[in-house]
């Protein structure tokens, strides 16, 4: 089974990072870079927002404390790459959500730590947080960057197969996140169903309240419904990849890698439901115009 995971998850992964990149345009792209408001927005608001809800949230509710710590740890991270997926998967800004999940993740070196500080002064005690280079060395270039790249080059070189294929793509898009969310599951059932009780009202109630930040937030700084919905996946979607090896090879804590494990499984169907619900959204405002 560990063999199984050790392979299909990046696969699944890969692939679901190309179809992402199959949907972009260069003309995509110029748009974000006529937007920089949006984008110092949903590269540095979670970094300032988060933490504090993260803080607030383990402070209001009584939690275990590797599921609170587990908590901060998630918010100190950057986005993760599978936003992009749920902002293809909406309709709404893939170029905007890759433009900002590979910021994020060029960032982290020094926003991790700075987070890390900030944490300190506030709960009076030492988190020592920092995000290995190699990791994030994987996280941009090659679980971000290649695999849209590759969607990329085929949308603009052969468009014609790529418009083609769209809808059967996005469809095995949606299989493809089913996929991951199983092969993750059936790893460790046993360990997922015992910390359920435990983490995810957490996870759910930290992955809605960053949603929320992130779309209100987002009012502030685009009218675009679809850069507002993609900004409020980019607040609600954390990278879990980097949470965990900070947990494990930095913090020497596996116990607080099981929260970010948690978190993942719990964000998967929260932010499906959230693109299908967008998705009617916008097409109850198309039937209505």
């Amino acid at each position: 089974m560990q063999l199984a995971i050790d392979y299909s998850v990046p696969v699944i992964a890969f692939t679901l990072l190309m179809a992402v990149g199959m949907d972009l345009t260069t003309a995509d792209f110029d748009r974000v870079r006529r937007q920089p408001a949006v984008v110092l927005t949903g590269v540095f608001g979670p970094v300032v927002l988060l933490p504090l809800f993260a803080g607030s949230l383990a402070a209001a509710f009584p939690a275990h404390p590797d599921v609170a710590a587990g908590l901060l740890l998630i918010a100190a991270c950057p986005v993760g790459g599978i936003s992009n997926v749920f902002s293809y998967l909406a309709g709404a800004s893939p170029a905007l959500s890759v433009t900002l999940t590979g910021l994020s993740c060029l960032f982290a070196a020094l926003t991790v730590p700075l987070v890390s500080i900030i944490l300190e002064t506030l709960l009076d005690r030492p988190l020592g947080l920092s995000a290995p280079p190699g990791v994030l060395f994987k996280q941009l270039v090659v679980m971000l960057a290649i695999p849209a790249a590759i969607g990329f080059w085929v949308r603009n070189r052969l468009p014609a197969v790529a418009i083609r294929c769209k809808s059967t793509v996005q469809r095995a898009s949606f299989v493809g996140v089913g996929l991951l969310l199983a092969v993750i599951i059936a790893n460790d059932v046993h360990g997922f169903l015992g910390g359920l009780r435990a983490a995810v009202p957490m996870a759910v109630a930290f992955i809605a309240g960053a949603f929320a930040i992130g779309w209100m937030t987002s009012r502030l700084v685009t009218r675009d419904a679809r850069d507002r919905f993609t900004l409020a996946v980019e607040f609600g979607t954390r990278n879990v990849g980097v949470a965990l090896a900070i947990a494990v090879t930095v913090l020497g804590r596996v116990e607080f890698a099981r929260f970010g494990a948690t978190y993942f499984l719990t964000e998967i169907p929260l932010m499906l439901g959230a693109v299908m619900g967008f998705r009617a959204w916008v097409q109850r405002a198309r039937s209505g115009s």
